[in-house]
């Protein structure tokens, strides 16, 4: 009888852990041709304008998902315990492209940012890179070797936020920081260190507002949009226009008026936007739930990790994945500031699509073991 009940378990326990790997595939690739449908519908009449091909970067994104394919295959096949050996030399690498950008005539200089290696005939982003290196070798500091050392975490903290802010990217920054706080929080480390960081971290974050005047712009332009409506409130007030006239069912298919030009990033950060305004409400809501439910498995891939490296890689992934939704939705309805965080594997942007393909492909490393 016990033997028959073991064997039911381990059953239950197989189809469970295939369910788990199924949908960690299945997930992200729906979620990506949604953003090939929307990356379209919202670039297709500035490409044609800009550079007169309409599918232009429609193109681009499904060679980025191709790519995006491989490496997710590559990394679920590889054993992720021996990502460890790994970690540092991604750590090195992604502080260096970090350094790298900062260069004059090396990183591309955009909107006063310089956020981009020019490579050839594609753009690389550096804190795309950082953020994967980041869940690499935190996940290994708190493995072994490096726990109980919280000031040369936060050494290291400062180092990599200090760099990304020289770009200046307050967006990542925000998320790099989180990813630390979350990551020492989920290893089991005294809590106590946080919570006396938190405060200090807070004053910081107004303190880099208020000594920026674009960063302060964009924090007034966030509490009242109707204070410069054509100047750097302009961007929140089109996407208010573009969600509210879709209303309940949205406008339809190829049916955005915000496609042309009225909506400024509109197949990068702003997205959602387009999306709201031609599949409404009950499209959004389907879509924020596809989201909800990759999370989910994400959770509980790290949940039921069989060893504390798996934990904690999986658990990183799935934090990650979360601030990126929540922060980019909460620009786009107004419950927090915009700060050009793109929404996982739907905005248009090849090296955010690649890495987070990684990470899935070692989450479901994670989950096949």
């Amino acid at each position: 009888m016990l033997k028959r009940h073991h064997k039911s378990q381990q059953t239950n326990h197989h189809k469970q852990k295939k369910e788990y790997i199924g949908l960690l595939i299945f997930l992200p690739i729906l979620l990506t041709f949604i953003g090939l449908f929307f990356i379209f519908e919202a670039s297709s009449v500035a490409a044609f304008r800009l550079i007169g091909d309409s599918f232009h970067y429609l193109k681009l994104q499904a060679l980025w998902f191709f790519l995006g394919m491989v490496i997710m295959t590559v990394f679920a096949f590889f054993d992720y315990r021996k990502l460890y050996y790994f970690a540092f030399p991604a750590l090195l690498f992604s502080l260096v492209t970090l350094v790298i950008v900062l260069i004059p005539g090396v990183g591309i200089h955009v909107l006063g940012a310089r956020r981009w290696i020019n490579i050839g005939s594609f753009n690389f982003q550096p804190t795309e890179v950082a953020k994967f290196s980041v869940i690499l070798y935190l996940c290994s500091w708190f493995l072994y070797k490096e726990r109980q050392r919280f000031f040369s975490f936060l050494l290291l903290l400062g180092a990599i936020i200090g760099l990304i802010m020289i770009q200046p990217d307050m967006g990542t920054a925000i998320i790099i920081f989180l990813l630390f706080t979350f990551i020492y929080f989920f290893s089991g480390e005294d809590i106590k260190y946080l919570l006396g960081l938190s405060p200090i971290a807070i004053l910081l974050g107004f303190f880099l507002i208020f000594t920026s005047s674009y960063r302060l712009r964009r924090f007034t332009a966030f509490l009242s949009p109707e204070s410069d409506p054509e100047g750097i409130g302009y961007h929140i007030r089109q996407i208010y226009i573009s969600l509210s006239s879709g209303g309940l069912i949205g406008r339809g298919f190829s049916s955005s008026r915000q496609k042309y030009q009225f909506l400024p990033e509109a197949h990068t950060d702003s997205i959602f936007a387009i999306i709201g305004e031609e599949v409404g409400f009950i499209g959004s809501v389907i879509l924020i739930g596809i989201y909800i439910s990759l999370m989910f498995v994400l959770y509980k891939t790290a949940i039921n990790a069989k060893d504390r490296y798996g934990k904690l890689l999986a658990g990183a992934i799935f934090i990650l994945v979360s601030l990126q939704f929540i922060i980019n939705l909460g620009g786009m309805v107004g419950l927090m500031p915009m700060t050009g965080v793109p929404l996982p594997f739907i905005s248009y942007g090849g090296s955010s699509l690649l890495i987070f393909y990684a990470l899935i492909g070692i989450a479901i490393s994670v989950a096949r073991r």
